[in-house]
């Protein structure tokens, strides 16, 4: 039993001095690091809790994220498809999106120059008022409009 105690203390021991870790500084002045320093050498002794656990990321960093190990778990796996379901939905609402209102800038850029092209030709006009009758529009009017036409078509053709 002696035995047995000495062998357990020896090796208790023994991890303790693993865990010692030598630095020193070098010939060329950079700090060097290890279990074997040089002979003459300045040597720091840095010692390592055996049982402290390492510094856990921040929750919210992206290092978190790449520390887990091993293979996803069916819950893991099931999140992380939702996940990037949802991100191809909204992604696809968006282009759709983007598709409509590309449509409708170039329907009204077609509207404007129509109407732009109407005004500048010169012919007669005519409008229908509140009423339901029918006017003819005088020049001033026709200004006005084709004024307004124009900026129309600056802004939905450029």
């Amino acid at each position: 039993m002696k035995k047995t105690f000495v062998l357990l203390i020896g090796l208790a021991f023994a991890g303790v001095a693993q865990a010692q870790i030598k630095c020193w500084t070098g010939a060329d002045g950079k700090r060097a690091c290890g279990d074997a320093p040089p002979p003459g050498a300045k040597v720091t002794t840095l010692k390592a809790p055996a049982s402290a656990p390492e510094a856990a990321p921040p929750a919210g960093s992206a290092a978190s994220k790449d520390a887990k190990k091993g293979p996803l778990t069916a819950a893991e796996k099931e999140q992380e498809y939702r996940r990037q379901q949802a991100e191809a939905q909204k992604a696809a609402q968006k282009a759709e999106q983007e598709k409509k209102d590309a449509e409708a800038k170039r329907d009204n850029c077609a509207r404007s120059r129509e109407t732009l092209q109407a005004l500048d030709s010169g012919q007669r006009m005519q409008r229908i008022d509140a009423k339901g009758e029918r006017y003819f529009i005088d020049d001033a009017q026709r200004e006005q409009e084709s004024a307004r036409a124009r900026q129309l078509v600056k802004e939905n053709c450029d």
